[in-house]
């Protein structure tokens, strides 16, 4: 199809897009001739409902999503029994493959302009986490404000969940491809995490940590 009569195609079924049945219908012929990945988050911004792809997964009773949201294909929302609120802001990017999961009482908030890329993992089990505006989170990031317990006079399945506390990322943050990070943890402003740290203490505003655990190994305003 000529590009003009796909980009008003894909504009006139994204009138209808939107969380409903219809809306899921409406927003997958809106994809029908857009290009893949990331080249159709596009779509989100021709409706303030955004776009949700059609094989996304949403189990969730308590979900605020924001204005222009994409969601990409296979994501999954998900909430157990106990779980509480997911709040996703405007402009926000989740691509691919990436399962947000809330729990035993844990929350997430996700401010405007953030992007998740594809196969993360979040879990908000027991403490909540806080995600700033306009973060970078790469591909297969993992990041659980839980633990089990581990008493040796029972199996681990049968424990209570334990954390130490809520995980904060600032805003601007960028972690790098496989990150994890752990409970209790606050990740500054601006702070940069290398490729396939641990995060398991504070990291300071304009940092940059690597390793495992992660240690800050520069500031920003050091690099020339």
């Amino acid at each position: 199809m000529h590009k003009s009569l796909s980009y008003l195609w894909a504009r006139f079924w994204m009138l209808f897009a939107g969380r409903s049945g219809f809306g899921r219908v409406a927003a997958r012929l809106a994809s029908w001739f857009a290009p893949p990945h990331k080249a159709r988050t596009y779509l989100a911004g021709m409706n303030r409902r955004g776009y949700i792809a059609p094989s996304v997964t949403i189990y969730h009773r308590n979900l605020t999503l924001g204005e222009r949201v994409f969601i990409d294909e296979r994501a999954v929302l998900f909430q157990r029994e106990t779980g509480g609120p997911i709040r996703i802001g405007n402009d926000v990017c989740i691509y691919r493959d990436t399962i947000i999961e809330t729990g035993a009482g844990g929350s997430l908030v996700i401010g405007n302009e953030t992007s998740i890329h594809p196969r993360c993992q979040i879990n908000a089990y027991v403490s909540s986490v806080e995600i700033g505006n306009d973060v970078m989170i790469a591909p297969s990031c993992a990041i659980y404000p839980y633990d089990h317990g581990i008493a040796p006079d029972r199996p681990i399945s049968e424990q209570s969940l334990e954390s130490k506390g809520a995980i904060v990322i600032g805003d601007g943050a960028w972690l790098g491809y496989g990150v994890i990070v752990l409970g209790g943890v606050r990740i500054g402003k601006g702070a940069v995490i290398a490729a396939g740290a641990v995060v398991t203490a504070d990291v300071p505003d304009g940092a940059i940590a690597a390793g495992m655990p992660a240690r800050v190994i520069k500031m920003r305003h050091d690099i020339n």
